[in-house]
């Protein structure tokens, strides 16, 4: 199989498996979500393949290994993604993100052994992803049309045109570094399954709060992609709490989105 970026894939991957696939569209067309038909479609095979075989493993990987040994993993692969999140930062003209991401890199790598203890975070210093959707989306090209891709799951138009160079260079570059073909797609494949098991306790949210999935990750999904392209603009604005029925959104009470129970 050709080499393609993990990361990416297996973050796309977990966000599109948060639950199961919904049949029918609770409420009013979402205009930001005019191809919802096919998408639902590809929602529901994605949600297929992660059920018979991601889901599976990703539990079988976590009832082997423990807690401390998965956490050290997972921190490593999101300290290796701050090279990119710092780059991306710069683009957008925001200096103090920058700064800050290459602070918590350096300070992870080093005194936190390869990034497998997140001393920055624990100092304050929280992490900022981002990617080069974000940056055209600061650079003010518009979102675009919401799509569901195989395997890759949730994105837009101008997202999914980003994760060309987000492959390129924040997944292929580091990828040669690794000269044996078999172990670098080990890695790759191992990765997968670490993301995978990072959002297990996501999935068991969704199916508890959501009556129609495919919205909920796709509201969820649009929602935050905003908030990153505002930046510091989102911190003031106050996100709805899906934990407290009180404070969801009514459109979303119309799409069946109830409190965790």
């Amino acid at each position: 199989m050709h080499v393609r970026s993990l990361r990416v894939l297996s973050c796309a991957v977990a966000l599109l498996t948060l639950a199961g696939c919904a049949t029918q569209t609770l409420g009013p067309a979402n205009p930001a979500d005019p191809w919802e038909s096919s998408n639902r479609a590809v929602y529901g095979f994605n949600d297929a393949i992660d059920k018979a075989v991601l889901t599976p493993v990703a539990q079988a990987y976590a009832f082997v290994t423990p807690q401390p040994v998965r956490s050290c993993i997972n921190n490593i692969f999101l300290n290796l993604g701050e090279v990119w999140s710092f780059i991306n930062s710069s683009l957008q003209g925001r200096h103090e993100d920058a700064l800050n991401t290459m602070g918590r890199f350096l300070l992870n790598s080093t005194m936190g052994i390869g990034g497998c203890f997140d001393l920055a975070s624990m100092n304050g210093a929280k992490r900022i992803p981002n990617d080069f959707g974000v940056t055209l989306g600061v650079w003010g090209v518009t979102s675009g049309p919401y799509m569901v891709l195989p395997l890759l799951g949730p994105t837009t138009l101008r997202d999914g045109t980003g994760k060309v160079p987000d492959l390129y260079f924040n997944q292929y570059g580091y990828g040669q570094m690794v000269h044996n073909v078999d172990l670098r797609n080990s890695i790759y494949g191992f990765e997968v399954v670490e993301r995978r098991e990072a959002l297990l306790t996501v999935t068991e949210t969704v199916d508890r709060t959501a009556l129609d999935p495919y919205s909920f990750v796709r509201d969820a999904y649009m929602q935050r992609r905003k908030a990153q392209v505002r930046g510091a603009n989102a911190e003031a604005e106050k996100l709805p709490d899906y934990e407290n029925f009180e404070d969801v959104p009514a459109d979303d009470k119309a799409l069946g989105i109830k409190p965790n129970q």
